[in-house]
């Protein structure tokens, strides 16, 4: 394990500097907007509630948006709460609407298998033992049954069209030239009608999800209040966004997922690991459960040593160990140390060794392919005379063995999974996948 990292850090718990949950969930910056801030501080700190957060199956995994909510949960199971994790089986179906075009649905089959696929990775976060056990549930199983009349008299009834249109999803449809589907228009009377039957069966007077959903939040505390005359609550964490404005949650363009085979424990430890100076300390108090007096001893350290990085690989390890475990993320360790020649690269599974080339420039290679040819392939530099200076020059290496002569051919110098690693200086690498 890291030296960086206390083992206690390990474990989810919340912080007992503050003095209830509420109070620290608003420290962590995980309340944007909500209800009756007063009457859900005390609802909070008073004796257990139950609650709940809905993860729709439109991909075959969770990403870091849907970690957020799942972090909300866990912090608020610790407090002695109960929470419900929802997979939208039925709502799932339809998709909540997208500010620009109407989603493609998804066929029943798939959206069955997903669901299965997120049901399994929320269980990895919440505790489902004790008194406050939590509990999956599924909205297939109360609206499957439904017929459309019943729906439209037992539910519909209590929606008012002109308060569906003024929300910000169906509003900026409406604006756009792609228009909105009643399908999707209407989505927040399923998710209005997920509280409703959760506050019926369960006593759930709390649905935590995102700021965007907060039209479907509201659509279910009001259809509450209409038809059983209680007021529940509704918690809207902020949408996160780097501190240059760009979307938080993307490497290279593209979503990181919670799945370990669409978002590998390499990639997802690294693009922690490049985490901002300007952003590290709030995604320390989102993303971990160090205590207050941790996160600010590290946003000190940010402040005099920042070259040594210290919140950041704080932060790597600890969400990666969270999400993945402890040995995949030892695993992510030694294979960026062995990348920059502090390791034994043939040491490294091919499952790892494939994911830490795939970050990297990559070119096609046989064994007689000439190291030179090999450089000038990979792009790390710019002509055969480059290659052949760099060489002499004693700056270049083949899985961190110095390539002597500019002679040399890559011959069969195969890691695990038929890759190489080629290396120019301390910091420039590419990946080789040699065939043949």
């Amino acid at each position: 394990m890291s030296d960086l990292i206390d083992p206690a850090a390990l474990v989810p718990q919340n912080d007992p500097s503050f003095d209830d949950v509420w109070d620290e969930l608003n420290y962590r910056g995980l309340v944007h907007v909500s209800t009756d801030a007063a009457a859900l501080k005390e609802l909070l700190a008073g004796p257990p509630i139950t609650l709940y957060c809905g993860f729709d199956p439109t991909a075959p995994s969770l990403h870091l948006g849907n970690l957020v909510q799942l972090l909300v949960l866990r912090r608020l199971q610790l407090a002695g709460h109960k929470p419900l994790g929802l997979v939208g089986g039925s709502t799932g179906l339809i998709g909540d609407p997208r500010p620009t075009a109407e989603r493609t649905l998804n066929t029943k089959d798939t959206v069955a298998e997903w669901v299965g696929y997120l049901q399994g990775q929320i269980e990895r976060f919440l505790s489902f033992e004790g008194e406050n056990a939590a509990r999956m549930v599924n909205n297939l199983d109360w609206t499957a049954p439904l017929s459309a009349i019943d729906f439209l008299r037992d539910i519909g009834k209590y929606f008012r069209v002109g308060t569906m249109l003024k929300k910000d999803a169906v509003s900026a449809r409406l604006n756009s030239d792609a228009g909105i589907s009643y399908t999707e228009f209407s989505y927040q009377i399923l998710q209005g009608m997920d509280f409703l039957e959760l506050y019926r069966s369960y006593g759930c007077v709390l649905q935590t999800g995102g700021s965007d959903q907060w039209g479907n939040l509201t659509s279910g505390t009001d259809l509450i209040h209409r038809a059983e005359g209680v007021s529940v609550h509704a918690i809207g964490t902020p949408l996160i966004t780097n501190s240059d404005g760009t979307k938080f949650g993307k490497s290279e363009g593209n979503a990181v997922w919670l799945d370990p085979a669409l978002t590998s424990p390499y990639a997802f430890y690294q693009f922690w690991l490049n985490t901002d100076d300007a952003d590290v300390i709030a995604r320390l108090k989102i993303f971990t459960f160090l205590p207050r007096p941790e996160i600010e001893r590290l946003e000190a350290a940010v402040d005099e040593a920042p070259f040594r990085r210290e919140a950041q690989r704080t932060l790597a390890y600890l969400v990666t160990a969270f999400v993945h475990g402890v040995p995949a993320t030892e695993s992510a360790i030694a294979a960026a140390a062995a990348l920059f020649g502090q390791g034994d690269l043939s040491e490294l599974d091919a499952q790892t060794v494939a994911a830490a080339v795939a970050e990297l420039p990559r070119a096609e290679v046989t064994g007689e392919t000439s190291i030179v040819e090999a450089l000038v392939a990979s792009g790390l530099v710019s002509s055969t005379s480059d290659a052949r200076r760099a060489i002499g020059q004693g700056g270049v290496y083949l899985n961190n063995t110095k390539v002597e002569t500019d002679a040399e051919t890559i011959g069969d110098r195969r890691l695990a999974g038929g890759f190489a690693v080629l290396r120019r200086g301390k910091k420039t690498l590419a990946g080789l996948s040699i065939s043949g």
